[in-house]
């Protein structure tokens, strides 16, 4: 008999567990199926019929909660990710506006190819602990004198492997390469890109945030690789992978960022219409380095450190050590990133193609400035791929204030 109970009791239970299931599938569907009109603000096309001859705006998804006995309640989330603005989305929405633009198809599949590799990129990053994608890749120091990651070398290649296949380029010049690569045959463009596929590498064992960095331009028919001033990009960017993995792009318009939804494979409009602010109060550098810096940079933190700056408020010293992840913070509350020149590194330490030039056109676009401490970072005439300056970058009036240290005699 106390079997018999037993069994009874299991049976039971099992048989409210299917209920519950049953009626929170039911619930989903229904909250699913329900819809109320999408916020004046949205973008999204009209998608219900018209009613009296006025357009209906388009529907949004809704969630809603219920109550299964003894107070349990099932909560249904809605989807309203579904009718978001993926990079995609804004892509072909420029092409929608420019249909004769043979560029605006072109800018399509290249950042189509740039955001696949970042996807690709992301993934690795995450799981880069479980699959031994962390350490040293054996291989020994790539052209920059470091020693190459694991991840430097996957990064790389995925990089080159989307971008090559838009049919888009007609060189890529890496920091993982010696030499710029000359995209030839069915798959030849009239793009170059410059990239860093992966910034910030050395924080990868660590499970800190690492990124990759990008710039676009056009050859223009040249017959070797073009070495060209920053001001004549027409496309960069950056991918932080963090916490989440942020997309922050620039067309020549303005600054849009796209978080990964992993669910959907795609990168959500989330950071549209990006604006720094004119001053910040944080500073990002290597204050490691502050004995080899000049006596003006050094009186510079003494000034604005202790609020004596021409804000009078005390900067807070923020510092991860890869460029995207500091530059990113910069970006969206304001402050300046340096990386000065020093007793030994006598030209800068962050390369002038693929990592000053795509954050300095970012920081104008956003609207702020980006020096060599002597010129506007984009309008130095690089000599070779792998050029170095020293930089200053962030808000205008932080970056402005900071010059007039930099350039003191």
């Amino acid at each position: 008999k106390p079997l018999c109970c037993f069994a009874e009791l299991r049976g039971r239970i099992a048989s409210e567990m299917i209920s519950r299931s049953i009626l929170a599938a039911a619930l989903a569907a229904s909250a699913y199926g329900a819809a109320v009109p999408a916020s004046p603000a949205s973008s999204a096309p009209s998608l219900a019929p018209a009613a009296a001859g006025r357009a209906v705006s388009a529907l949004r998804l809704k969630g809603g909660e219920a109550e299964i006995g003894d107070n349990t309640k099932i909560s249904v989330f809605s989807k309203k990710d579904r009718l978001s603005m993926t990079l995609s989305d804004f892509m072909r929405d420029r092409c929608i506006d420019k249909p004769e633009d043979k560029d605006a198809r072109e800018m399509e599949c290249i950042m189509n190819g740039v955001q696949a590799a970042c996807r690709l990129i992301a993934d690795m990053v995450g799981k880069a602990g479980i699959q031994d994608m962390t350490g040293l890749a054996g291989t020994g120091e790539n052209i920059q004198g470091e020693e190459q990651k694991k991840l430097d070398i996957l990064s790389n290649d995925v990089f080159k492997d989307k971008l090559a296949k838009t049919g888009c380029m007609a060189y890529l010049g890496s920091e993982e390469e010696d030499e710029a690569i000359h995209i030839a045959g069915k798959h030849g463009g009239d793009y170059v890109a410059v990239f860093d596929p992966l910034d910030g590498s050395s924080n990868i064992d660590a499970a800190i945030s690492v990124g990759t960095i990008f710039g676009i331009y056009k050859s223009n028919g040249s017959k070797g690789f073009p070495l060209v001033k920053g001001e004549k990009q027409v496309a960069a960017g950056y991918c932080m992978y963090s916490t989440c993995s942020i997309l922050m792009v620039s067309l020549g318009d303005g600054v849009n960022g796209f978080t990964l939804d992993s669910s959907l494979g795609e990168f959500v409009l989330t950071h549209p219409n990006v604006k720094m602010p004119k001053r910040g109060k944080i500073y990002s550098t290597n204050q490691g380095n502050l004995p080899q810096w000049s006596n003006g940079i050094r009186e510079y933190f003494d000034t604005v450190t202790n609020g004596k700056g021409e804000s009078g408020q005390k900067y807070s010293l923020r510092y991860i050590g890869s460029m995207v992840g500091d530059m990113h913070r910069t970006l969206l509350y304001g402050g300046i990133f340096m990386y000065p020149a020093d007793n030994k590194n006598k030209d800068g330490k962050l390369r002038l193609l693929y990592e000053a030039n795509p954050m300095a056109m970012l920081a104008e676009q956003a609207g702020g400035k980006a020096s060599t401490g002597t010129e506007d970072v984009m309008k130095v005439a690089p000599r070779k791929l792998h050029d170095r300056v020293p930089i200053y970058i962030g808000s205008s009036e932080d970056v402005d204030e900071c010059l007039k240290y930099v350039n003191k005699k």
